[in-house]
C-alpha cells in the first residue's frame, strides 16, 4: 500500500487515539474498523480523571461528549456500603458516543477511516483480511480490542484458568429511580465470584457490566438473566436497581476474558495497543485508561523512532503496567470473596484516602 505510514487495526478508543497522533504527526494513516456501523461495545463507558485529561489533549472536547459526571465511588458488600470522593471528576459515556467522537476526530486529523475490513492476521508485516487482501504500510498497530486475534495469544492469571472470567452487560433505562439511587457515582457491587459496575450514561441509561467467573453462569443453566436476578435477590441494592431493567432487552456477553495478562514484547514494526497490550481487571475501573494511555507512548515511540522503536515500547509499557495490575488484581481477589469484601468495604468507609490512592495507583501512565 504506497504512500500509507501505519495502519492501525481496529476503530475503538485505542486505535482511534492512536490514529490521532499519528496524524497530527504528519503520519499519513489507515484505520481499518470490521464493523460497518460503530456499536456499543460491552466494556467500558467510565473515564477516569486521568482518561479525560488524555481526551482534552487529543482535541477531544469533554463538554461536547455531555456524558454523565461521576465525582464518587460506592462499594456494595452485601448490607454494607461505602462512598469515597474521586480524585477528581469523572464521566459516564457510551462506547457508541465516544468511539464516534474518537472516529470523527480521526478522521478531521487526516486519517482514513475504512469499515467492514475484517482483519484476521498479521504476517510479513502486512495485514491479511478475511476477503484475501493483505495491506501492508512500514509500521501496524493492532487494537482489535479485547476479542482474540490469530496468532497472538492471551493467556490468563493461573487464578482463571480453571474457571475463566465473562463479560455481560445490560443497559438500564432511564428512569427517575435510577437517578436518584446512582446519581453521580460509579457503583461497584462486589458478590462472589464476579462483580458489578454501574454508571449512568450521556442519555440518562444506566450500564451495568458484570465480570462473572463462567461457574456462576453455570449455576444459573446457562442464563444471564436467571444469573442476574439471582444476583439481585442475593444482593438488595443490586436488586432495587435491578427491579428497573428491561428483561426484554438482550444481554451482551463476551467469554475468557484474560484479565491480568501483558504483552512483553513484540516485533519490530508492530505497536500492540489497549487489550491487545495488556487486560487490566475491570475492578479497577481503567480499560479506557489502558487504551488512551497506550495509544499515546506508541505514538510517542513511532515519532522517536519509527516501526523499529515498537519492541522497546511494548516492553516499557508493560513495566508501566506491572504496579496497577498487581494492585488491581489484589482488589479483584479481595472483592469476589465474600468475607474479605465485606471488610473491604468497611476499610473504605474508615479510610477515604487509602481508597483514593488505590485508584491513583491503578491509573497507567502513557508517554
Amino acid at each position: 500500500m504506497t504512500g500509507t505510514d501505519a495502519i492501525v487495526v481496529g476503530a475503538g478508543p485505542a486505535g482511534s487515539a492512536a490514529a490521532i497522533g499519528l496524524a497530527h504527526g504528519g503520519a499519513k494513516v489507515l484505520l481499518l474498523e470490521r464493523a460497518r456501523e460503530t456499536g456499543d461495545a460491552l466494556c467500558g463507558g467510565f473515564l477516569s480523571w486521568q482518561s479525560l485529561a488524555r481526551l482534552d489533549a487529543l482535541g477531544i472536547d469533554r463538554a461536547a461528549l455531555g456524558g454523565q459526571r461521576v465525582t464518587c465511588v460506592r462499594l456494595f458488600a452485601g448490607q454494607r456500603c461505602s462512598e469515597t470522593a474521586l480524585p477528581a471528576p469523572a464521566m459516564g459515556v457510551s462506547r457508541r458516543h465516544l468511539d464516534s467522537a474518537l472516529q470523527a476526530a480521526a478522521g478531521a486529523a487526516g486519517a482514513g477511516l475504512e469499515r467492514g475490513v475484517h482483519a484476521t492476521m498479521i504476517e510479513n508485516g502486512s495485514v491479511q483480511t478475511r476477503d484475501g487482501a493483505a495491506l501492508s504500510a512500514p509500521s501496524l498497530f493492532l487494537a482489535a480490542g479485547k476479542h482474540g486475534f490469530r496468532g497472538f495469544p492471551r493467556e490468563p492469571a493461573a487464578w482463571q484458568r480453571t474457571d475463566p472470567v465473562m463479560g455481560l452487560r445490560l443497559r438500564l433505562p432511564h428512569h427517575a429511580a435510577l437517578d436518584r439511587l446512582v446519581g453521580d457515582a460509579v457503583e461497584l457491587h462486589l458478590f462472589y465470584r464476579g462483580y458489578a459496575g454501574l454508571v449512568r450514561q450521556e442519555d440518562g441509561s444506566a450500564n451495568l457490566c458484570l465480570a462473572v467467573h463462567k461457574s456462576r453462569l453455570d449455576e444459573a443453566g446457562g442464563d444471564p438473566a436467571a444469573l442476574l436476578r439471582a444476583l439481585g435477590d442475593a444482593g438488595p441494592q443490586l436488586g432495587e436497581r435491578l427491579a428497573h431493567a428491561d428483561w426484554t432487552q438482550a444481554i451482551d456477553a463476551i467469554g475468557h476474558i484474560p484479565y491480568g495478562w501483558r504483552a512483553r514484547d513484540t516485533a519490530p514494526g508492530l505497536f500492540r495497543l489497549g487489550d491487545q497490550a495488556g487486560v487490566i481487571p475491570s475492578l479497577a475501573g481503567e480499560g479506557m485508561g489502558l487504551a488512551l494511555a497506550s495509544a499515546d507512548a506508541a505514538v510517542a515511540a513511532w515519532r522517536h523512532g519509527g516501526g523499529g522503536a515498537a519492541p522497546a515500547y511494548q516492553h516499557i509499557l508493560a513495566a508501566r503496567m506491572a504496579r496497577p495490575f498487581a494492585i488491581a488484581n489484589l482488589a479483584w481477589r479481595t472483592g469476589e470473596n465474600p468475607r474479605t469484601a465485606r471488610a473491604l468495604v468497611s476499610l473504605a468507609t474508615g479510610l477515604p484516602p487509602l481508597v483514593r490512592r488505590v485508584m491513583s495507583a491503578t491509573r497507567i501512565r502513557g508517554d
